[in-house]
Formats: C-alpha cells, structure tokens, sequence
C-alpha cells in the first residue's frame, strides 16, 4: 500500500473480482466494459466503486484511443454523416430550416447553418 491513500476492503473485493489491467483487445475491452456497466446500472456508487469505475473508464479511454479513433468532424460534415447514420433525406429536415430549399443550399454550402439551425439540428438528433 502507498503510505496517505487509504484501501478499504471493499476497493480490494472489486480489485480482486476484475483486477484491472490496461486494455489489450477486442475482448478484454468488451469484458471490462461489461463491469462498467453493471456498475453503472447500480445507480449510486459508493466513493470505492467510483473509483473502480473510474480506473476501468482509464483503461478503456486509454485503449479506445489507440485503436478506436473518432475523426473530429463538424458543420456541413457533421450534418451529412447525421443523415446518413439516422437515413434521413432533405426532406426530413424540412421542420428545421422552413424549406427543402433552404436544406439544399445549406448542404451544398451555398448557405451558412445559423445558430438558430444549429440549436434546432441538435434538439433534434439530441446532441
């Protein structure tokens, strides 16, 4: 034990169910995540199981970092990826910008999305 962080037996039960270990594959980073959610579908965590939680989020983080990396994408860009993920057409984006004019020019890049479309476009994929 490093001297001043106190160890409760209950941290050392958790450690001792799923000892945690940085993350190397597929399958270590499903079986990790599956602690994490069990954990996380308790509800309130005590102060040992937050910090659990937090030690297994590290490795997974550390992890999907190296082998699961997210393109930073934004904009017009953004927006497109968003139509195709939820398979959406101009047309459904109608109630957001008046017309399916206003929808093609923005997509085209004829016209700037507004802060009032961007408030609208993230209430309505709940972003």
């Amino acid at each position: 034990m490093t001297p001043g962080i106190p160890v409760t037996k209950k941290y050392i039960e958790l450690l001792k169910c799923f000892p945690p270990r940085p993350v190397t594959s597929e399958e270590e980073l499903l079986a990790t995540l599956e602690v994490i959610d069990s954990l996380i579908d308790k509800g309130e965590l005590t102060s040992d199981e937050q910090d659990y939680l937090n030690v297994l989020g590290t490795l997974v983080y550390e992890y999907e970092q190296k082998h699961h990396s997210i393109i930073d994408i934004h904009g017009i860009e953004l927006l497109e990826a968003l139509i195709t993920e939820f398979s959406l057409r101009q047309q459904d984006l109608i109630p957001i910008f008046k017309t399916e004019s206003i929808v093609s020019e923005v997509l085209s890049e004829q016209r700037k999305l507004t802060v009032n479309h961007i408030r609208k476009l993230a209430e309505f994929f709940h972003i």
